[in-house]
């Protein structure tokens, strides 16, 4: 008679394949990795002055600025701030450990609070001034823009996590948006939040890979150790 039990029948089940989306979210990561520093090696040369493209943005945004826009836009900014989006992330880590256990959770709280650790500082110690008619934050902390950064975050993470297509579309709009609303507030150059939108991608789909790659490892690790018991 065999001794297999459920110990043989679970080490002789196929661990799921790697998540197919990796190799191509992990590449994403670099390459937007790569333009983020391209972008900061060109404000560097440019003694953190505002690029042609910037000023063109910036006076279009003038342009058009209306008392309705600009009630838009501080709305947008109000939601996509330090405390609206503590208050949303903890309501997101919370649902996604409800609804789809520790690990998700686990990857964006991960996500969330390594974008904010690099982009903070960042923005400290490069100290890039804002516009001058900023009609929001005045500090000298305009790059990267950290609204983007963490919009971005929160979108990408939930789109690779959902699987949804809706989540994506929606996700998209909401960080164009607020990329509009930073600029149209003047509160940064267009280049400050193309840099949030860089880093939010990099961080969100390399921190998303090597969740993944972990979780893989430990189930290899814990399969290996249930066939040596």
């Amino acid at each position: 008679m065999s001794d297999a039990g459920p110990a043989a029948a679970t080490t002789d089940a196929k661990l799921p394949d790697p998540d197919p989306r990796r190799p191509i979210a992990f590449i994403v990561g670099i390459s937007a990795t790569i333009a983020f520093v391209i972008l900061r090696f060109v404000l560097v040369f440019a003694a953190e002055q505002p690029l042609p493209i910037d000023v063109w943005w910036h006076d279009l945004m003038v342009a058009t600025n209306t008392d309705a826009g600009i009630a838009v836009a501080s709305f947008v900014g109000m939601i996509g701030g330090t405390i609206g989006m503590f208050v949303i992330g903890i309501l997101i880590a919370l649902i996604l450990w409800w609804r789809k256990g520790r690990w998700d959770a686990a990857t964006f709280a991960i996500a969330v609070a390594t974008v904010v650790a690099i982009g903070a500082p960042m923005a400290f110690f490069v100290a890039r001034v804002r516009p001058e008619d900023s009609l929001a934050e005045q500090e000298v902390t305009s790059f990267p823009s950290g609204h983007t950064a963490v919009a971005t975050t929160f979108v990408i993470i939930l789109g690779l996590l959902l699987r949804r297509w809706y989540v994506w579309v929606i996700g998209v709009v909401w960080v164009l948006v607020m990329m509009w609303s930073r600029t149209y507030l003047h509160a940064h150059w267009l280049s400050d939040v193309i840099a949030g939108l860089l880093e939010g991608i990099a961080v969100a789909t390399l921190v998303w890979c090597a969740v993944e790659a972990f979780r893989d490892r430990r189930a290899t690790r814990s399969r290996a150790a249930i066939a040596n018991s």
